[in-house]
């Protein structure tokens, strides 16, 4: 079995790692170095990464559809290709390559969350469970296919960061799962019901900026969902701050939303549209994340004083 990986980041490197250890892996495609840091040096995406310790070449074209990565993915032979979030759509000279086809980890129940950020919209939403899905690429986003599927339940301490860790955990023992299937000829393909197809938009930046007039709950999980990326952030005293962890309180809010309604030793209340919100560890400018007991010792927080712009 030839099999070419599709990968980019984080997400992808446990498929890879079960892939290459149960079949083998030929070559992994990922997405050019980029600047990171402050220094913004390049820096190699966690797949390439991954195949420069195990000896596994790595492609990372710039250009998919000039007809150059095209001529290399057919010099590979390959029977299969393997694809987990790397990032950019394939067009059908590629996907008609490889005879049985790209099979696809997309870490949601598909037709649910089709589009780039399935796991921070099960998150922004509060869902209580999720899944990983193992389909067929075709030339429309996550509209493929499906082979293999399997729900998840969501904690209610998940951020973005430990969901996708379980996800990707499991997702690459079914995608093992998959591929077996496939080259023993017993896979069995279902259809998508585009009746409860669901989208979902790019997660960015912009999207970590706390709206108080939202309810606790819903600030809640936008912290739980922008972690480890943005991180969810307010102004106070004229500067960003990045809340890491908080809880939502039953209990009304007395104040306009984003002020500090009291101030404990662990945790700062803060009022929202809907219900009151604790913060329990944020990050100043310039500084580590911390916890609040921490965080109160170099400076005096005062009830009435006010997160955001009012």
């Amino acid at each position: 079995m030839r099999i070419v990986f599709f990968g980019t980041p984080e997400l992808a490197v446990p498929s890879l790692a079960a892939i290459a250890g149960r079949f083998g892996v030929i070559a992994a495609v990922c997405q050019p170095d980029s600047p990171q840091g402050r220094g913004r040096k390049l820096e190699a995406p966690p797949v390439k990464k991954w195949c420069i310790e195990h000896g596994v070449p790595v492609e990372q074209p710039v250009k998919l559809n000039d007809g150059a990565f095209e001529a290399w993915l057919q010099s590979q032979s390959p029977d299969i290709c393997a694809v987990a979030a790397y990032g950019r759509m394939l067009k059908q000279p590629l996907l008609d390559i490889p005879p049985l086809g790209f099979l696809n980890l997309h870490p949601s129940l598909l037709p649910k969350y089709r589009g780039a950020s399935p796991i921070q919209t099960a998150l922004l939403n509060g869902d209580a469970t999720t899944g990983v899905t193992i389909m067929r690429v075709i030339l429309a986003m996550d509209a493929g296919d499906i082979l293999l599927q399997e729900e998840m339940p969501i904690t209610p301490d998940d951020t973005c960061l430990s969901l996708s860790e379980r996800l990707a955990a499991r997702g690459a023992e079914l995608f093992v799962e998959g591929i077996e299937l496939v080259a023993s000829g017993k896979a069995v393909f279902t259809p998508q019901e585009e009746s409860k197809v669901v989208h979902c938009r790019l997660f960015e930046k912009g999207d970590g900026l706390i709206q108080w007039r939202q309810s606790a709950p819903e600030i809640h999980n936008l912290v739980r969902a922008a972690i480890p990326w943005p991180v969810a952030h307010t102004p106070f005293r004229g500067e960003p701050l990045r809340i890491w962890r908080t809880e939502a309180l039953d209990e009304p809010a007395a104040y306009a939303p984003g002020a500090i309604v009291r101030v404990e030793k662990e945790r700062i209340a803060v009022a929202t549209g809907n219900g009151v919100l604790a913060i329990r560890t944020l990050q100043a400018p310039g500084k580590r994340a911390m916890n609040v007991d921490e965080f109160l010792r170099g400076r005096a927080v005062s009830p009435g004083e006010h997160f955001g712009d009012a």
